[in-house]
Protein backbone atom coordinates (compact mmCIF):
# COMPACT_ATOMS: atom_id res chain seq x y z
CA UNK A 1 0.00 0.00 0.00
CA UNK A 2 2.97 2.40 0.61
CA UNK A 3 5.20 0.87 -2.13
CA UNK A 4 6.59 3.92 -4.04
CA UNK A 5 6.30 3.74 -7.85
CA UNK A 6 8.12 4.95 -10.64
CA UNK A 7 5.36 6.93 -13.10
CA UNK A 8 7.92 7.71 -15.30
CA UNK A 9 8.14 10.65 -16.87
CA UNK A 10 4.75 12.39 -18.60
CA UNK A 11 6.11 11.46 -22.26
CA UNK A 12 6.48 7.84 -21.40
CA UNK A 13 3.22 7.31 -20.41
CA UNK A 14 0.65 9.47 -22.86
CA UNK A 15 -2.34 9.26 -20.77
CA UNK A 16 -5.13 10.65 -22.35
CA UNK A 17 -8.49 11.13 -20.30
CA UNK A 18 -12.21 10.59 -22.35
CA UNK A 19 -14.96 12.37 -20.70
CA UNK A 20 -18.47 12.86 -21.71
CA UNK A 21 -19.48 16.45 -22.96
CA UNK A 22 -22.79 18.34 -23.30
CA UNK A 23 -22.94 19.70 -26.36
CA UNK A 24 -24.32 22.87 -25.40
CA UNK A 25 -21.52 23.18 -23.53
CA UNK A 26 -19.78 23.32 -26.87
CA UNK A 27 -18.76 25.95 -29.43
CA UNK A 28 -21.77 26.84 -31.53
CA UNK A 29 -19.84 25.56 -34.49
CA UNK A 30 -19.07 22.53 -33.10
CA UNK A 31 -22.83 22.35 -31.83
CA UNK A 32 -23.74 22.65 -35.60
CA UNK A 33 -21.60 19.86 -36.77
CA UNK A 34 -23.40 17.27 -33.56
CA UNK A 35 -26.36 16.46 -35.88
CA UNK A 36 -28.60 16.21 -33.35
CA UNK A 37 -26.64 14.51 -30.82
CA UNK A 38 -26.92 15.32 -26.97
CA UNK A 39 -23.93 14.35 -25.88
CA UNK A 40 -20.53 13.62 -27.54
CA UNK A 41 -16.93 12.51 -26.04
CA UNK A 42 -13.78 14.47 -25.53
CA UNK A 43 -10.50 13.31 -25.62
CA UNK A 44 -8.07 15.67 -23.20
CA UNK A 45 -4.41 15.53 -22.87
CA UNK A 46 -3.07 15.50 -18.90
CA UNK A 47 -2.75 19.22 -18.88
CA UNK A 48 -6.53 19.53 -20.50
CA UNK A 49 -6.06 20.05 -23.89
CA UNK A 50 -8.68 19.32 -25.73
CA UNK A 51 -7.34 17.06 -28.22
CA UNK A 52 -10.84 15.69 -29.89
CA UNK A 53 -14.45 15.30 -30.27
CA UNK A 54 -16.59 12.28 -30.82
CA UNK A 55 -19.50 10.87 -31.19
CA UNK A 56 -19.49 7.68 -29.34
CA UNK A 57 -17.04 6.57 -26.32
CA UNK A 58 -15.98 3.44 -27.67
CA UNK A 59 -14.77 5.38 -30.90
CA UNK A 60 -12.71 7.98 -28.25
CA UNK A 61 -10.99 4.97 -27.18
CA UNK A 62 -9.89 3.65 -30.49
CA UNK A 63 -8.72 6.81 -31.55
CA UNK A 64 -6.25 7.33 -28.09
CA UNK A 65 -5.40 3.85 -29.00
CA UNK A 66 -4.93 4.00 -32.73
CA UNK A 67 -2.43 7.26 -31.78
CA UNK A 68 0.03 5.28 -29.16
CA UNK A 69 -2.27 7.24 -26.04
CA UNK A 70 -3.24 5.21 -22.86
CA UNK A 71 -6.97 6.34 -22.52
CA UNK A 72 -8.61 6.55 -19.01
CA UNK A 73 -12.36 7.74 -17.89
CA UNK A 74 -12.89 10.90 -15.81
CA UNK A 75 -16.07 11.31 -14.76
Amino acid sequence: MYTKFDLGSEDEQRIVYVRKVNVFDLPEDMQEQAEGAKSLYAVHSADGERLAVVKERNLAFLLARQNNFDPVTVH
